[in-house]
């Protein structure tokens, strides 16, 4: 149970960022690129790259080159699930 509490305080941790948080209410409908991420916050390319840093550092998400395009996609399911209950509370209204 503490092994449990400690993921779970990491996870809060990375959502406790209003950016972060609409780039991972951004990725659980798909894959994003950096660009179209940085589009819709309205934030520069290196700020969201920064954030996405982050997020992969805590395995929250994983991406996948394509060309010079890297795409980003919610890896981890407890934050999928996580996401995906305040997306539905909050982002889908």
């Amino acid at each position: 149970m503490q092994n449990a509490a400690d993921d779970a305080s990491e996870l809060l941790k990375a959502l406790a960022n209003r950016h972060r948080l609409l780039i991972l209410c951004q990725l659980i409908d798909g894959e994003r690129s950096v660009g179209q991420l940085a589009e819709f916050l309205g934030i520069r390319d290196s700020t969201v790259s920064q954030h996405l840093a982050l997020l992969r550092r805590d395995r929250i998400i994983s991406g996948r080159r394509d060309g010079q395009t890297i795409w980003y996609r919610i890896e981890s399911e407890p934050a999928r699930n996580v996401i995906g209950a305040l997306y539905n509370t909050y982002c889908s209204v």
